[in-house]
């Protein structure tokens, strides 16, 4: 029996590729300091699917999911699709990080820190 295909769905490669185009502006300034495995050679992917969810970013050898949130989380209707989301994902075994888009901006530094120390290494 072929195993279902939960990464990275074929149907949601173009609303995916959608999003990578316009990402935030957190987005893609985190992205310039995860990118080409810079955060102690970890490899992370943005805009990627897990069944029908599309996360900000992605590191499968961690396990490991960070998401940003802006403006548009502050709202019930999204707080509440976040949080269906992060408990469908935690309990699949992911660990998943929030960051208000502008600590990005101010605590990038500590942002970085906070994800390295969730490196399965250091996980205590």
């Amino acid at each position: 029996m072929r195993k279902k295909k939960i990464h990275d769905k074929p149907e949601l490669r173009t609303y995916r590729r959608e999003l990578r185009n316009n990402a935030t502006p957190a987005e893609a300034f985190l992205w310039k300091h995860l990118q080409r495995s810079q955060l102690e050679g970890r490899k992370f992917r943005r805009q990627h699917s897990i069944h029908n969810y599309i996360v900000d970013f992605y590191c499968a050898s961690e396990g490991l999911i960070v998401e940003l949130d802006g403006q548009v989380h502050i709202n019930p209707l999204a707080e509440e699709y976040d949080k269906k989301k992060a408990t469908f994902l935690e309990r699949m075994g992911f660990l998943i990080l929030r960051f208000e888009n502008r600590m990005v901006f101010d605590f990038l530094p500590s942002v970085l820190k906070d994800i390295r120390d969730h490196f399965k290494e250091n996980r205590k």
